[in-house]
C-alpha cells in the first residue's frame, strides 16, 4: 500500500541551525497493517507524518502510494487518499460550522464537483447512522455548531471524519495524547473498531507503549530519524513494557519523553 524509499529530511539545511530530521528511512506497509510508532521527542515521528502527507519538502527520497510515486504530488490532493488526525481535538474541524456539515465537507472529499456544502436527505440519514455507532449523542446534535463540543466529542467526529470516506492511509499523530484517561480509552476503542470495520491501513503514532504493543500488527520504534526496530506481530505478543524500556535504558531513545501507563 505504501513504500517509503531512501528518505532524507534536513530543515534549514546549509545553516547554522541544520536538523537532520529523517536519514535514510525505508519501510514498506502493507495492505491491512496497522503500524504503532514510539519513540521520544524529535525522534522524527511527526516528520516521517508530515512527508507522507505532503506537508514538506523532502531532501530526497521517493515515496509510493499503491505503487505510484506520490513524492511531488500536492497535499490537498493526498488527503483525497490519506486521512490524518492530530494530537490537538481542535484541530481538523471547522468550529463555526455544525456536525452535519463538517460531515458535508468530508463526505464531498475526492468527488469531482470538490467539496460543497448542500447535504441531502439521503446524506444527512447517513451521517446519523455513522453518528450513533460514535454512543456519545453526537446523532442528537447534528445541527450543533462544533465549538460547542467537548474534546472528546470533536476527536470522534474528526475520526469519523478522516473515515468516511474510506482512505487508503490513516495516519493518526498521538490522537488521544490531549485527552483524559477515560475519553482516550473510548477514542482507542472506536478508533480500533473503525480501522477493522473498513480494513483501513493505519500509522498511528503514541507515546503510551502499553497502547503501541496491545494495538495493531507491528510496532515501530524510531531514534534520531531512523527506524531501529521493528516488532512483527508475534514479537509484540512476546514483547513487555519492560523490554522497551531496556531499550531506552541502553541509550536508543530518551526516556524521558515517554509517558508509561501502568496499573
Amino acid at each position: 500500500m505504501l513504500e517509503i524509499r531512501n528518505l532524507n529530511v534536513i530543515f534549514n539545511q546549509g545553516e547554522i541551525e541544520e536538523k537532520e530530521a529523517i536519514k535514510d528511512l525505508n519501510l514498506k506497509v502493507e495492505t491491512g497493517d496497522f503500524i504503532t510508532i514510539i519513540g521520544s521527542n524529535g525522534a522524527g515521528k511527526s516528520t516521517l507524518f508530515n512527508a507522507i502527507s505532503g506537508n514538506i519538502e523532502l531532501t530526497s527520497g521517493q515515496i509510493l502510494l499503491e505503487g505510484k510515486d506520490i513524492t511531488y504530488m500536492k497535499d490537498y490532493k493526498r488527503s483525497k487518499v490519506i486521512g490524518r488526525l492530530y494530537q490537538d481535538p481542535y484541530s481538523g474541524t471547522a468550529p463555526s460550522m455544525t456536525i452535519a456539515e463538517n460531515l458535508g465537507l468530508s463526505f464531498s472529499r475526492g468527488k469531482k464537483q470538490g467539496l460543497q456544502l448542500a447535504i441531502s436527505k439521503d446524506d444527512k440519514k447517513f451521517f446519523q447512522e455513522k453518528l450513533k455507532k460514535l454512543n456519545n449523542g453526537l446523532d442528537e446534535r447534528m445541527n450543533t455548531k462544533v465549538k460547542l463540543l467537548s474534546g472528546g466529542q470533536r476527536q470522534s467526529l474528526t475520526l469519523l471524519m478522516s473515515t468516511i470516506v474510506t482512505p487508503k492511509v490513516l495516519l493518526l499523530d498521538e490522537h488521544t495524547a490531549a485527552l483524559d484517561p477515560k475519553t482516550s480509552i473510548e477514542i482507542m476503542n472506536l478508533t480500533k473498531e473503525i480501522i477493522e470495520e473498513n480494513k483501513i491501513t493505519t500509522l498511528m503514532i503514541t507515546h503510551n507503549i502499553e497502547d503501541a504493543l496491545n494495538y495493531g500488527n507491528k510496532t515501530i520504534v524510531m531514534n534520531k530519524g531512523q527506524i531501529i526496530l521493528i516488532l512483527d506481530e508475534k514479537q509484540k505478543a512476546e514483547m513487555t513494557i519492560e523490554d522497551i524500556l531496556k531499550l531506552y535504558n541502553q541509550h536508543l531513545i530518551t526516556v524521558s519523553d515517554v509517558n508509561v501507563l501502568k496499573e
